[in-house]
Order: C-alpha cells, then structure tokens, then sequence
C-alpha cells in the first residue's frame, strides 16, 4: 500500500517541499505492487545456557542452537552473491563440551542461511561459517561483535563486523569452505602519526560497491562532548605488517578521507545579524551506505526542517547533496538495491513516534542547534525500535509519496505475530538480492522493560519456536523480472571536497553559530527572530524563536514562539528544557504546545530512554500527538 498519514492536511503540506533529485527530472511515484513475505530459518532456541542443553533432541543434526533476547543476539546481512543464501550474525548456545564436534557452536558467529528451502550437506538450512576456526587463522580479531555482515562479490570473502573472513579458493557456501582453511582477518585504521599502536576505532562500517572501498564512522569525544565524524576510505590486505597492532596478517584502512571540509557552507550560516539555511551544505554526521552504482554515499545529516531527521545522499565526485526522505518521523537504516532504483528504509513512519516533536512542517531547523539530540534519542525507547520496512524507489519521498509499507498496512493486532504485528519492529539492515527482486530483512520483539510492568503496553508472548524474541524474513517482489547490477567502476581513493585525514591529527570541530540576536527571512513570506546563546559545557547553550507569519512554502504560515535550551549531564546523557507555542495556518491548521510551565526532558544518547515531566503535544487538523510518558 502506499503509506498516506491520517490526515490529507499533512499530504497538502508534504507536497510543498521540495525534493533534491537526480537531474531536473522527477518521475511520477510508482504504483504499488504486490510483494509475498517469507519466514526464513533459524537454529533452535536453546533450552537455556548450560553446556549440553542443546542436545540432539533439540537440534538433531547437531548444527547449534542459538540464544534468546533482543540485543546483540542476531542480525540480518547480504545476500551471497548468487542470491540463493543469506548472511546472519547469531549467538550460539548450549553447546556440548569438547570433544564433541557440536562443541564448536557457542557463542557470537556468522551462519549462512538458505533461502530457497533446500539444505546444506549438514542437514540444516543454516551453515555457520566462523564455528571453529582455528585461533592460529583469526589472530587479533574483533570477536565481540560480527555486525552488518556483508558479502563481497566474489563469493569467497565476507566483511563481519571489523574483520574480513576469508576462505581462500573456495566459496563460502561450498563443503569445502571449511574450519581450517577459512581465515579471518581484522581492520586496522591507523591513528598514530608513527603508525604504532592499535589502530582507531570505527563502526558503522558498509562495503562500497566496487569491493575496494568502505565508509565507516567514529565517534569524537571532546570538551566532555559526544560527536561523530564519517570517513572513505580502501581496504589494503597487508600480509606482514611492521608497525602497529595486532602484529598479524590484517586488512589496512588506507587512504582515508575526512568527509567533512571546514571551508565549505555551512547548513546554517550568520551574518550581519541575518541568518541563512543552506540545505544544499554538506554536513554529514553517520554514514549509511552507498546507492547501486556507488556514485553516491547515504548519510544521516543536518536536519533540513525541525527535528526532522532524513536520510540524505552526496555524490563522491561532485558533492551535490539530495534529500532522500522527508516524513517527519525518524529513518536510519538502509540500502539502495543493486540495479540503483530502489531502497529499502526502515522508518517509524506510521508509528506516531516522534510526530509530536516533527509532525508540523515547515519549521526551519533552529532550536536543533541545541536541542536535535532529543528526536534522534526519542524515536526509540530502549531497545525497543519503532521501525518498519518501506520501498521507495531512488527519488525518495516527494509530494504524498511516503513509499510502500512492505510487511502489509498499518493495521496489524498487537500479539498476534502476524508479519504486520505493531509488537514486532524492524532492525538495520535491509539487505537486497543482486536481482533487486528480493529484500532480506529481521524484526525484534517489544519486550520488558518496554512493555509490562509500570509501562501500560502489556507484553505479548512471542509466538515463534522456543519463544524467540528476533524473527528474518525475506520479501519477494513478484511481479518484477530479475535485473541486472548497475555498472559499477572502481571508485578514486580522493574524495575531493572531503578532507585528507593526517595520521595523528585530531578531528575538527563543528562550527558553532556565535551567540547573538538574528532574522530569518521566509521563503515566501514572514520572519523569524532568533535570540542566540550558546553556552559553555555543561551548558549547550538556548535558542528562542519568535515566528510572524512565516512561510517558505505560500500555502502554510507559522507565528508564536519556541525556546529549547540543552545541556550536558554527562558525556551521552542530555537535558532539554522545551518551551513551544507555535500556530500553524493556512494549508494546515495546527499547533504545537508545550504543558504549563514546558516539556523538560533527560535522555541517553546511547540507551535512548526517556524520563521527563510536563509534555509537547503537536496537533494537525484536529489529529493529536503527544509526547511519550518517561520509560515508554
């Protein structure tokens, strides 16, 4: 179904903003079209974490169980490239004690899943791919996580988490692609300007399409701040290292470019006591990919409308920056498919999440100076994502196109199981077929501290086998004929308008806009005046905004006010102190309102659990949202 908000207020505003694209040509939306969803294999669940509780009357091919919960237990990757097998990240438990051959089924490892129902030699659907491996053939590894496993093209190599698994001359799926003759290598970013030491530490990280390059991010940690920077760079085999750790066979992170430039514009610029917006600046915070062809890079960036956070993507060579999203809720995962016209996001669209802080368009990003923590920490709560699977193809978003809702509508019955049950949410990655014709993507369950307990959402069992709590499935687009890859070239080390990284030097910091009293001029009509103190840490600092019929659109006006100070509690924790009494008129009536006395909040950057007092409600068209209660 195509996915339309509640109200056709909000789709007269949508179609008012504009959308970047490739070239001066934007298509007409595709017409939905219909997609069959399939439960893809996993091993058993473990009757609990004892050694030998996966016994044969449990598994009786003896190929693992795996252990229950919603957190760094399971993930979905690629597509091996001859679309027939899938990559996932599991946790193995229960396994008997050595020396019995399923001893070797314990803890974080990577599997190969069918996906066409057959079964490998073992018997199983399923083949693990890092059970095993000799210690001599994965030294100075990152085991703790095998995260985002991504398949290179070849067959024969896979990249998990900050490692390269390696199985020589055979694929990974064959019989031969044992134990012993499979290697698995890790990632080193240099840091160090004498290159000793251990290298830098990354995350986030995506294969490029042409198997040479990846992007990956690190985060900053300055002035008792959380920050982020993305990076591009090559992967370099280095067989005999003589400088730095791990001293063993591992793969170089060469050829980095900062994607970043100090010189360029800036999303928000001051001058003469006027301030302009430049959606068009480059301002890349977490790196998430890169489109079919890999002339672009997907990116979470600054926020072109208030707390609105949108993917965007730039192009390597150019620079020209696109809007790929623009619903008001929070998008992060995603994957463009490989012949470049489609991608898969996951999305809290449809959910309500943040529509009380982002519903109402139109609102130029400016208290996000200090406060565009809060919508990327409120759009979960905990573990618990609000995310589900939606297809749109490459031009994204635009007019009151929201994309496809692939895992059936919005009006799915808690606790049911169903593929559209609201209590199951999707995870990142999406994952195409090299085809574009099928998606592989994985679910979690709500459980507590989410549901149950003080919180008024009630748990709901989990339906599938040992009660598993994380679910993969795989979406086949039916009525499309298999494609071919976008042709893709092996893309220059120089990025040119990032930045060279220099070993050993420190990252740049993001400009802030000095303090002081600035007019903003709409588009279309009105103003904004904004009162501007930036603080010094713990303090963020305050923005206050006075809007008087401001529009940059001519169909919908803002007047009233808003005032957002922040503050640091420690590190990744913030505080946010929200005051809101804006009209909206015109295309779309609506306000957004602040309780008596604000909306103050705490949040975790990293737990993403909110504790607040007061509230925030935004209401469009007599449709009401309101601002989660603390610990929901």
């Amino acid at each position: 179904m195509l996915f339309t908000i509640k109200t056709t207020a909000y789709a007269a505003l949508c179609g008012s903003i504009a959308q970047a694209a490739l070239g001066s040509y934007i298509p007409p939306p595709p017409s939905p079209e219909p997609i069959s969803i399939t439960q893809l294999p996993l091993p058993p669940v473990a009757p609990s974490a004892d050694v030998g509780s996966c016994s044969k009357k449990v598994n009786p091919e003896g190929t693992g169980c795996i252990a229950n919960g919603v957190f760094n237990t399971f993930q979905n990757g690629d597509f091996l490239p001859d679309g027939k097998h899938v990559l996932a990240q599991v946790v193995f438990q229960g396994a008997p004690a050595a020396p019995d051959p399923a001893s070797i089924f314990s803890g974080m490892q990577v599997i190969i899943v069918k996906t066409d129902g057959k079964r490998f030699s073992n018997g199983s659907p399923w083949k693990c791919i890092t059970c095993g491996v000799p210690e001599k053939n994965a030294v100075g590894i990152d085991n703790s996580q095998y995260d985002y496993p991504q398949a290179f093209r070849d067959g024969h190599r896979a990249l998990i988490g900050h490692n390269m698994l390696d199985c020589g001359s055979h694929k990974l799926t064959d019989d031969a692609c044992k134990p012993n003759n499979t290697h698995i290598y890790p990632l080193r970013w240099n840091v160090a300007a004498d290159g000793f030491g251990a290298g830098g530490a990354i995350r986030e990280v995506r294969l490029h399409p042409d198997n040479v390059h990846i992007e990956f991010s690190s985060f900053t940690f300055s002035s008792g701040s959380l920050g982020q920077f993305s990076y591009f760079a090559r992967l370099e085999f280095n067989p005999s290292p003589d400088k730095g750790t791990p001293m063993t066979p591992r793969y170089d992170i060469t050829k980095v470019t900062l994607l970043h430039s100090s010189d360029g514009p800036k999303p928000i610029e001051a001058a003469n006591g006027k301030l302009t917006l430049n959606p068009s600046a480059i301002s890349i915070g977490e790196a998430r990919g890169f489109n079919g062809d890999g002339s672009e890079m997907t990116y979470i960036g600054s926020n072109i409308e208030s707390c609105n956070i949108d993917v965007m993507a730039i192009n390597l060579a150019t620079g020209a920056v696109r809007r790929l999203t623009s619903h008001p809720e929070y998008v992060d995962p995603m994957s463009f498919s490989p012949d470049n016209k489609w991608m898969a996001i996951m999305d809290s669209r449809g959910s309500g999440r943040n529509m009380f802080i982002a519903g109402m368009r139109g609102i130029p990003p400016l208290v996000d100076i200090v406060g565009g923590i809060l919508p990327a920490t409120s759009r979960n709560n905990g573990v618990r994502r609000f995310f589900e699977p939606y297809l749109l193809d490459r031009f994204g978003d635009r007019g009151n196109y929201f994309g496809q809702k692939i895992n059936g509508d919005n009006k799915g019955v808690p606790g049911s199981g169903a593929i559209n049950d609201p209590e199951w949410n999707g995870m990142a990655d999406p994952r195409w077929s090299p085809d574009s014709r099928q998606l592989v993507y994985w679910q979690t369950h709500t459980v507590s501290p989410a549901c149950g307990g003080s919180n008024p959402l009630p748990c709901y069992k989990s339906k599938e086998q040992g009660g598993r709590d994380y679910r993969m499935y795989i979406a086949t687009f039916t009525n499309r004929e298999p494609t071919a890859r976008a042709p893709v070239k092996e893309h220059p080390d120089v990025i040119h308008w990032g930045t060279p990284y220099v070993h050993g030097s420190n990252p740049p910091s993001r400009s802030d806009i000095t303090s002081g009293i600035y007019t903003l001029k709409g588009k279309a009509s009105g103003s904004a005046k904004i009162n501007i103190t930036m603080g010094t840490l713990p303090t963020i600092g305050t923005v206050s905004v006075s809007y008087d019929k401001y529009s940059d659109d001519g169909k919908s006006y803002l007047d009233g006010t808003e005032t957002v100070a922040g503050s640091v509690l420690r590190l990744v924790n913030f505080s946010f102190d929200w005051y809101s009494d804006i009209k909206q008129s015109g295309a779309v009536k609506g306000t957004k309102k602040t309780s008596k006395g604000g909306y103050h909040v705490s949040v975790s950057a990293m737990e993403n659990v909110l504790s607040s007092t007061g509230s925030l409600v935004t209401t469009l068209n007599g449709v009401k949202w309101t601002s989660p209660a603390s610990g929901t």
